[in-house]
C-alpha cells in the first residue's frame, strides 16, 4: 500500500480540507471516497486499517477531511465532501487508472453522504455529475436534519426535522440513482434505526429500483463498527463495504 497524505482538494489549500489517498499496489483499481464521523465536530481522516483492508483487495481508498463545527456551518462540510468528489474525479488518474468511483460515510459521514446522494445539486455545483457515482455507503447516517445543524440553529437537537437540509426531504427527485448500502445498528441512537427504515420505505413509495438497495444491520452501539477490527486485526466496516462493491463489478 502506498498511502499519500493531507492533500488539499480545495483552492484555498485549507488544511480543514484535505485527504489521504490509499493506493493499491496495481494499475487499475476502483475507489472509495470516504467521509468520517464525529457528528460534524470532530473526527479524522486517518483511517490506516480501512485503507490497508481495501488495498489489499485491489480497491483504492480516499478519505476526506471536511470543515466542521463550531468553525463551520451547515451547508459547509456538504460543500467541502462535494469538492472532494470532483477533486477525485479529476485527480486519481495521476495514480493510476481509476475503473469506477464509488462514494460513503459513517455517521455524520453518512448524512453527508446520503446528502450528495439524494440531492443531486451539490454535486452539479462542484461540476460532478451524479451518474459519475457507481455506488453509495450510507453507514448511521441520520437521514434527518443532522442535530448538530439544528443547534446551529438553536432548535433542540432532539428535535425530528424533515426539510432541505435533511437527505429524506430529497427522496423523489431523481429519477434514479445509483445501488446503495445502508448499514445501522440495532442499538443505535434513539430512533436512527427508525429513520433508516423510512428512508427504505420512501424509495419503495417513489417506486426505485428496491434490488438495487442493500441493508446491513449490525448489533452493538452506534456506529462503533466502522472503527473496530475483527480477530484478525481487519477491518469491520471494510469487510462490509468491500462485499457490496465486489457484487456491483
Amino acid at each position: 500500500m502506498k498511502t499519500i497524505e493531507n492533500v488539499f482538494y480545495s483552492k484555498e489549500e485549507d488544511k480543514n480540507r484535505v485527504l489521504n489517498i490509499y493506493l493499491p499496489d496495481i494499475e487499475n483499481f476502483p475507489v472509495f471516497v470516504y467521509f468520517h464521523g464525529g457528528g460534524l465536530q470532530s473526527g479524522t481522516h486517518e483511517y490506516e486499517i480501512l485503507g490497508k483492508y481495501l488495498t489489499a483487495r485491489g480497491m483504492a481508498l480516499v478519505s476526506v477531511q471536511y470543515r466542521m463545527y463550531p468553525e463551520a456551518k451547515y451547508p459547509d462540510f456538504i460543500e467541502d465532501a462535494a469538492e472532494a468528489v470532483s477533486w477525485t474525479l479529476n485527480n486519481i488518474n495521476q495514480y493510476g487508472r481509476c475503473e469506477k468511483i464509488y462514494v460513503g460515510g459513517s455517521s455524520a459521514g453518512g448524512y453527508i453522504s446520503m446528502m450528495l446522494c439524494f440531492d443531486e445539486k451539490w454535486l452539479l455545483n462542484a461540476g460532478v455529475s451524479p451518474d459519475s457515482v457507481s455506488g453509495y455507503v450510507h453507514d448511521a447516517g441520520q437521514p434527518t436534519v443532522h442535530f448538530n445543524v439544528l443547534k446551529e440553529d438553536g432548535v433542540d437537537f432532539r428535535t425530528v426535522v424533515v426539510d432541505e437540509r435533511a437527505p429524506l426531504y430529497h427522496i423523489g427527485k431523481a429519477e434514479s440513482y445509483p445501488p446503495m448500502l445502508f448499514i445501522v445498528s440495532d442499538d443505535d441512537i434513539p430512533s436512527r434505526y427508525e429513520q433508516t427504515m423510512l428512508v427504505l420505505s420512501t424509495l419503495k413509495h417513489f417506486e426505485y429500483d428496491t434490488g438495487k438497495v442493500k441493508l446491513k444491520e449490525m448489533q452493538g452501539k452506534h456506529h462503533h463498527y466502522y472503527q473496530m477490527v475483527d480477530e484478525n486485526g481487519e477491518s469491520v466496516f471494510g469487510k462490509i463495504a468491500y462485499e457490496f462493491f465486489s457484487d456491483l463489478r
